[in-house]
């Protein structure tokens, strides 16, 4: 009775709300899905510490861009292990979208601030919102979870458990990694949603569902309310949530500020911090904290007790 309970508290309350910031809008051409989007050729100038790398989809059939983040002591250190952070690019973006926050985290390893970290930068398509589509041509969450999180675990000395591994992402990415983190949540130790929208997609308001289809079963696998529920036990006893938005961004905030009450009525402490001002803009957001910008993941480490693994 009472996970019902909390389903009908998460579902009423988002509703009304995710009704409104669903209007329907005419795609942007940057942003429909293409066969042709899953490599981009990265940038002449990465930042320190970062490579662009590709590997063969099994799923999809075709390659798959990342790039990764190294630490500087990672060529010096071949006994040492390191803890992991996933980061989803928004929509319209690719792997070398997002990797200005690699900067931000190698400034403060370098400067001794933060302890040593990997960071991976997944290519997830323009507008998957990194699930699975419906019709099987798009596998950007069988490609995260079953192929690239593996791959990066075996060629790079990661610590290969959930307690080292954090999710985060902006816009697309942040909704991305809340549906991640909800459906997998024996995967992961942190998220942090950065100004991404989560909506009930098995809700009446949200359909039809173009990208997912329309299969109930289908559709309520990948609802990440539904999913909160289903796994409400173990995320409250394991994952470390973080989320946040800007007061400018109206597009965004209505549906951030519901995952946030969706969280507290379901009894599943997290933090939620919005920035005064701030429009749609990941680098003002990262900027405007540069210092402490990474101290959630680290602090999720260390209660994790991260450091007995790689240290």
């Amino acid at each position: 009775m009472f996970p019902l309970l909390i389903l009908v508290l998460l579902l009423g309350f988002g509703t009304s709300l995710f009704a409104q910031s669903a209007k329907l809008k005419q795609p942007n051409p940057k942003q429909v899905n293409a066969d042709a989007m899953w490599v981009a050729s990265p940038g002449p100038e990465l930042p320190a510490g970062v490579t662009h790398h590709t590997f063969e989809s099994a799923s999809m059939r075709r390659p798959v861009g990342y790039c990764v983040y190294l630490p500087p002591d990672y060529g010096t250190a071949p006994d040492r292990r390191y803890p992991v952070i996933y980061h989803l690019h928004g929509a319209g973006g690719n792997e070398t979208r997002s990797v200005y926050s690699a900067s931000v985290l190698h400034e403060e390893i370098v400067a001794g601030k933060l302890p040593a970290m990997i960071m991976v930068f997944p290519n997830g398509g323009r507008s998957t919102m990194y699930q699975d589509s419906g019709d099987g041509r798009f596998m950007a969450e069988t490609m995260v979870i079953r192929e690239l999180i593996p791959l990066i675990d075996a060629t790079y000395r990661t610590v290969a458990d959930r307690r080292a591994r954090c999710i985060e992402g902006f816009s697309m990415g942040g909704r991305g990694s809340t549906h991640l983190a909800m459906r997998y949540p024996e995967m992961f130790g942190s998220l942090f949603n950065q100004s991404g929208n989560v909506y009930p997609v098995s809700a009446p308001a949200q359909l039809p569902n173009a990208y997912l289809g329309e299969d109930p079963g289908r559709l309520e696998a990948n609802d990440p309310y539904r999913n909160l529920e289903k796994n409400l036990a173990f995320i409250k006893a394991n994952l470390r949530i973080q989320v946040a938005c800007g007061t400018a961004d109206p597009d965004h905030l209505t549906t951030v500020t519901a995952v946030s009450r969706g969280f507290e009525n379901a009894g599943v402490a997290h933090s939620y911090f919005e920035v005064e001002g701030l429009d749609h803009n990941q680098k003002r957001m990262i900027d405007g904290r540069r210092a402490t910008w990474f101290d959630f993941h680290v602090e999720s480490l260390r209660q994790n007790h991260v450091a007995l693994f790689y240290r």
